[in-house]
């Protein structure tokens, strides 16, 4: 797990993605879920920017509740996301700073879930994560995931 205190050290990465969602949950988070899911796994944070030098600061949110709620009920939605990978500790509503962000611990994939995708599509709603970008698998990629759910 990352040391939030010292976020503004950190840089997004094959395992860390900041989301400003000052406006509502973000549609891409389903991207970046699927990417981690599909790859490491990896910590999204929702309230915090990535600013121009690529550092990361914490905005807030003003109803990290309401973002949380509404992204589990999403989350056991298959026409949103193929599996709901994340347990109870996985989803948290920390304050930095005096300011609530939500923290999503997103554990990679066992097998037999592989892949996950989203939009009920598993050719074109499957992603990986590569440095720290979130892009459509390849035919192979997803076919060597298909590969490993039946091994």
């Amino acid at each position: 797990m990352f040391d939030l205190t010292q976020i503004s050290r950190y840089r997004e990465n094959n395992q860390l993605e900041a989301k400003l969602a000052t406006g509502g949950l973000p549609k891409s988070i389903w991207e970046t879920y699927s990417a981690f899911a599909n790859s490491y796994g990896g910590v999204i944070l929702l309230g915090v920017e990535e600013l121009c030098d690529r550092s990361l600061r914490v905005q807030g949110l003003l109803d990290p509740r309401e973002l949380v709620d509404e992204f589990k009920t999403m989350l056991d939605d298959r026409r949103v996301v193929s599996a709901n990978l994340l347990r109870e500790e996985d989803i948290r509503i920390l304050s930095l700073d005096g300011r609530a962000i939500v923290v999503i611990q997103v554990p990679p994939a066992p097998r037999d879930q592989l892949p996950v995708y989203i939009g009920g599509d598993p050719v074109r709603g499957c992603y990986r994560r590569s440095g720290d970008g979130d892009y459509h698998c390849t035919p192979a990629e997803r076919n060597a995931m298909l590969s490993e759910r039946f091994h």
